[in-house]
């Protein structure tokens, strides 16, 4: 007799497809955006947060790759590229805020960047708890882990965004790679989890 969650199986498998999709479609067009912000803003935060959206663009593509299979190695191997990204995404930043501190640079104002961040992190939100239903549903921890990395996402979002209207709103120029050490923060904590659970 096929059980209920077999039965399912096939339409959650479609619908974490469908998130992770939607999640890389997203990214792309963010990674173009985030750069061209950060560029005419020379704003630290901004570039941070477009390589955490290639951090997880390689997120959702090891996720697209895994619910393909099947596996625990699969799936440990998936979890660890995950984490690995993350370590990469913590120690560029540290840097980047760190020398951006040091130098007293100023960004300048981003509108572009306020409003793509406020909109992402609406939409992350969004995505971080359809993809922690399906993968609860579908018992899947990489998709599930995943579904953090984008909850993470929108959390980072907001960062940036309080950083910006600070730089542009009060002037405080170190709004922006003290978001920046946000975004080191979040990023450290998710590579600490994902490593040392899997």
């Amino acid at each position: 007799m096929t059980t209920a969650p077999d039965r399912m199986r096939p339409a959650l498998l479609k619908r974490g497809f469908t998130l992770e999709y939607t999640t890389l479609a997203w990214n792309v067009v963010g990674v173009v955006v985030l750069v061209i912000a950060a560029i005419s803003a020379r704003s630290v935060a901004l570039a941070g947060f477009g390589l955490d959206s290639l951090v997880e663009i390689g997120a959702s593509i090891v996720v697209v790759w895994e619910l393909a299979g099947r596996g625990e190695e699969r799936q440990r191997r998936a979890l660890s590229l995950i984490g690995a990204a993350f370590v990469v995404l913590a120690l560029y930043l540290l840097v980047q805020s760190t020398i951006v501190l040091s130098i007293g640079y100023h960004p300048k104002h981003s509108v572009l960047g306020i409003a793509w961040t406020a909109v992402t992190a609406a939409v992350m939100f969004a995505l971080a708890a359809g993809k922690a239903r399906t993968g609860a549903a579908l018992e899947n921890p990489v998709l599930k882990t995943e579904g953090r990395v984008t909850l993470v996402d929108g959390i980072l979002a907001v960062a940036v965004l309080v950083g910006l209207v600070l730089n542009i709103g009060l002037g405080w120029w170190w709004a922006d790679p003290l978001a920046g050490y946000v975004l080191v923060y979040y990023a450290a904590r998710e590579a600490r989890h994902i490593l040392s659970e899997h």
